[in-house]
């Protein structure tokens, strides 16, 4: 008679377990800005705090010395435009070259888009009546893309979801020389009322309208198959799905459609609701470790989560 139990003793379970999480399939957010002299705290991202160049370089042998392999990094300009100029040079930049040169076992992620840097607040250059025009922000996103690889970075991260864009992106890097850096691109990326702490983290929100013209419908899974195919059509190395935690079915579809290496953007909304149930008694840390499985389990390969450090003294002391 089968028995299943008998797999469920203590050390047998261990042995039949299915799914892992490591310390080194995560990777942690981190913010720079241009405008401080010392790291400032971020109250909607409880436990994040904006750095500095030198700042980033200590978080970042934090990180490496806690097994995790890779940081993304998001900038925060100290002028903002229309046209995000500022995302060709300044404060991104100039951390992807201390992070490589000072941590050279890091693992450097530039999250590529204009919203940061633009004075509206949208994902490109847009027109009188506020729609993206795509000829120009290409242009732009190739210009940026570039300049993080001549940074030394080693994955660029275009996020936007504007069109053609990871073919633009990887024509521009090829053309430069720099192919062996890597594409990530937020494939399949839906328009999520999740994002709210780090559009506050980053001081991203739109002046006027909102992302929905070009972020995909959380009712629709069939458009992500479709969105994904086109970005690996384009060169993409490696395909983002975000949010993750109300989207695990979509990264579970996207493995089995086209098994290539995926990651899971678990954000700050992810975190901000678990971190206050945490905080607050209604949760214990063991959410955390259950949740970032879901994702591992549903076919991510690596997890973008602010709970990374906190995963891994947790997965280190197992």
């Amino acid at each position: 008679m089968a028995r299943p139990a008998r797999l469920r003793k203590k050390g047998i379970s261990t042995l039949v377990r299915e799914t892992s999480l490591h310390p080194g399939d995560l990777i942690c957010p981190l913010f720079v800005d241009e405008n401080l002299r010392a790291p400032v705290s971020i109250p909607s991202l409880a436990g994040f705090s904006r750095h500095t160049v030198e700042t980033a370089i200590l978080e970042a042998e934090e990180v490496t010395e806690l097994g995790i392999p890779a940081v993304i990094v998001f900038g925060v300009p100290r002028h903002k435009n229309e046209t995000g100029s500022s995302a060709l040079s300044g404060i991104v930049q100039d951390t992807i070259s201390a992070i490589k040169a000072n941590v050279p076992k890091a693992t450097v992620i530039a999250d590529t888009c204009l919203c940061e840097y633009t004075s509206h607040g949208h994902c490109g250059i847009v027109d009188e009546a506020g729609t993206i025009r795509r000829d120009p922000t290409l242009e732009m996103l190739q210009q940026v893309a570039a300049s993080y690889a001549r940074a030394g970075v080693d994955i660029v991260a275009p996020s936007g979801m504007i069109d053609g864009m990871v073919g633009a992106i990887r024509a521009k890097l090829d053309k430069e020389g720099f192919d062996a850096v890597a594409l990530m691109p937020y494939a399949a990326k839906y328009c999520s009322s999740f994002y709210a702490p780090f559009r506050d983290a980053v001081d991203s929100g739109c002046a006027f309208g909102d992302r929905s013209a070009h972020q995909m419908d959380p009712a629709n899974t069939n458009e992500a198959v479709r969105e994904v195919r086109l970005d690996l059509e384009e060169g993409a190395d490696i395909i983002m799905i975000k949010p993750a935690l109300p989207y695990l079915d979509i990264i579970y579809r996207i493995k089995q459609t086209f098994n290539v290496p995926v990651a899971a953007y678990s954000v700050s909304g992810e975190y901000a609701m678990l971190r206050s149930a945490i905080d607050n008694g209604h949760l214990t840390d063991e959410a955390i470790y259950e949740t970032l499985l879901s994702m591992k389990r549903a076919g991510a390969d690596m997890i973008v989560t602010y709970f990374a450090k906190e995963a891994a003294k947790t997965l280190a002391s197992q």
